[in-house]
C-alpha cells in the first residue's frame, strides 16, 4: 500500500495574504454598498438597487470566504480526518445560491418596471454607476492578488467582477435615460445584471457540485487514468478506481493494482505514483498493490520502503 501526500491548502502565510487582501475588498464594499442603497432609492432606479444587491452577495461572499480560510486552516484532528478543507465549498456552494435568489427577484422586477416604468433620475444614476466601476475594479484587483486556485477565492472574485460589468450596463442605462428620457432602459440593464448574476450562479454551483459529489476532476479522466496504469508492463489489472477532489487544488486517488505473478509491487507502486503525479497532477494517491490471485508479494531486497511523500 503506498501513500503520496502533497498539499498544504489553506496555511500560512499564503492563507495570511489572501485574508489582508479580502478584508480590504470587504471594507470598501460595505462602505460604498451603504452610500449605494440611498441613491437608488433616491433616484428610483432598480438598476443601482439591483447592483447594491450584487453588492451585497459581494460582501456576503467574502465573508464567507474569509470564515472558510479559517475553519480550512484547522488541522486534521480525530473524525475529521481531512480537517475542514470541504468548508471553502460549501462557501462557493452558497454564493453561488445567493446568486440564484437575487436573478430571481430582479428578473421580477426588471420585468415590472418594463411594463410599468417610473421616472427615473438618469444623470445620478450615470455618475454613481461610474463610482461603482472604480471601486469594483479596486476590490477586483485586490482579490485578484489573493490564490485563486481556491474555489472559495474564485468565487468571490467572480462575484465582484460580474458586478463591475454590471455597473458598466448600469452607466449605459443612466446616460440613456440622462439623454433621451427612456426610463425603460434602467430595467433593461436590471435584466443585463440578473443575466450576468445567473451565469456566475451556474459557475459556482457546477464546480462546487462536482467536488460536493466527488466527480474526478477535471484533466484526471477515469478511463484515462486505468488505461495510463494498466499500460505498465507489470500490471494486470486495476479495480475499486477512485478519483475525486477534496477541495480545491487537492486531488486524491484510490485503487487497487494487481501484477503479474514474480513482479516488484513496490517498485510498480513507485512507478505508478509517479506517472500519476507527472501525467495527472495526483499527489494525494493510495495504491494497494497485489499479485494476482494464488501468488506472493515479490519485493527486492535494495528497494525503498512502501510510503512516499511528495
Amino acid at each position: 500500500m503506498g501513500h503520496g501526500h502533497g498539499h498544504g491548502h489553506g496555511h500560512g502565510p499564503s492563507a495570511n495574504s489572501d485574508r489582508r487582501y479580502l478584508g480590504a475588498a470587504l471594507a470598501i464594499l460595505v462602505t460604498f454598498m451603504a452610500v449605494e442603497v440611498v441613491i437608488g432609492i433616491i433616484a428610483n432606479s432598480i438598476a443601482l438597487i439591483s447592483d447594491a444587491g450584487h453588492m451585497l452577495t459581494d460582501a456576503a461572499s467574502i465573508v464567507f470566504a474569509l470564515i472558510a480560510i479559517s475553519m480550512a486552516a484547522r488541522p486534521a484532528r480525530g473524525a475529521y480526518t481531512f480537517g475542514w478543507k470541504r468548508a471553502e465549498i460549501i462557501s462557493a456552494a452558497v454564493n453561488g445560491l445567493t446568486f440564484v435568489v437575487l436573478v430571481v427577484y430582479f428578473t421580477y422586477e426588471a420585468i415590472h418596471r418594463l411594463v410599468n416604468p417610473p421616472d427615473v433620475m438618469g444623470p445620478l444614476v450615470f455618475v454613481t454607476a461610474l463610482a461603482g466601476i472604480a471601486v469594483n475594479a479596486v476590490c477586483t484587483w485586490l482579490i485578484a492578488k489573493a490564490d485563486r486556485t481556491s474555489l472559495n477565492v474564485e468565487g468571490a472574485f467572480q462575484h465582484l467582477l460580474n458586478d463591475m460589468y454590471a455597473f458598466i450596463a448600469t452607466a449605459i442605462a443612466g446616460a440613456v435615460v440622462w439623454i433621451t428620457g427612456w426610463g425603460r432602459a434602467d430595467a433593461v440593464a436590471a435584466l443585463v445584471v440578473a443575466a450576468l448574476m445567473a451565469k456566475a450562479a451556474y459557475s459556482l454551483l457546477r464546480d462546487a457540485g462536482r467536488i460536493l459529489f466527488e466527480a474526478a476532476p477535471h484533466g484526471a479522466n477515469p478511463a484515462e487514468v486505468q488505461q495510463a496504469i494498466t499500460d505498465h508492463t507489470e500490471v494486470t489489472d486495476v479495480q475499486d478506481l477512485h478519483i475525486w477532489t477534496v477541495t480545491s487544488g487537492f486531488p486524491a486517488l484510490s485503487a487497487h493494482v494487481t501484477v503479474r505473478p514474480g513482479g516488484d509491487c513496490h517498485a510498480v507502486r513507485r512507478e505508478v505514483a509517479d506517472l500519476l503525479h507527472s501525467r495527472f497532477g495526483i499527489d494525494h494517491i493510495t495504491l494497494q498493490v497485489d499479485h494476482t490471485p494464488s501468488s506472493g508479494c515479490a519485493i527486492a531486497p535494495s528497494k525503498s520502503p512502501a510510503t512516499t511523500h511528495r
